[in-house]
Formats: structure tokens, sequence, C-alpha cells
């Protein structure tokens, strides 16, 4: 399930006040996700959570669910 924190960082990366976000949901099925908004959005999960991810972690994310599963490996 994508948390709250979660879900605000990429809503406020992809200027949407609100969206059903969901651990399934990608870049095709949310307006305004492109490569420019991805990689916005990577980087501001980074600070936010005071990680830093690595180049093959990210290539390798195909949803929301799989990003906040690395969220979560990488705060536990």
């Amino acid at each position: 399930m994508i948390s709250q924190r979660l879900q605000r960082i990429v809503l406020a990366q992809l200027e949407l006040e609100a969206w059903d976000l969901q651990d399934g949901s990608t870049a095709g099925t949310v307006p305004g996700w492109d490569s420019l908004s991805h990689a916005r959005i990577i980087a501001a999960v980074e600070d936010e959570y005071g990680v830093r991810f690595k180049t093959r972690e990210i290539m390798q994310l195909d949803n929301l669910g799989q990003l906040q599963a690395l969220v979560n490996r990488a705060t536990a």
C-alpha cells in the first residue's frame, strides 16, 4: 500500500491536487508523469526520506508499489 507521505510527494511533483494512486500505478496511468517528472519524483523521494537509490534500483521500478517497497527497504 502506498503511504500518504509517498502519495503527497508524487502528487506534488506532478502538480496534481488529487489522484487515486495505487500500488500498480505507473507513468502511463497518471497524468503528467513523463521522464522528467519521474526524475523529479525520485529526487524528491530521496530528499524527503534522506536516502539515495542506486541507478540500477531506479531502473528496475515498474510501479509505485515497487517504489514504496524500495523506500521501505532503504529506511528500515
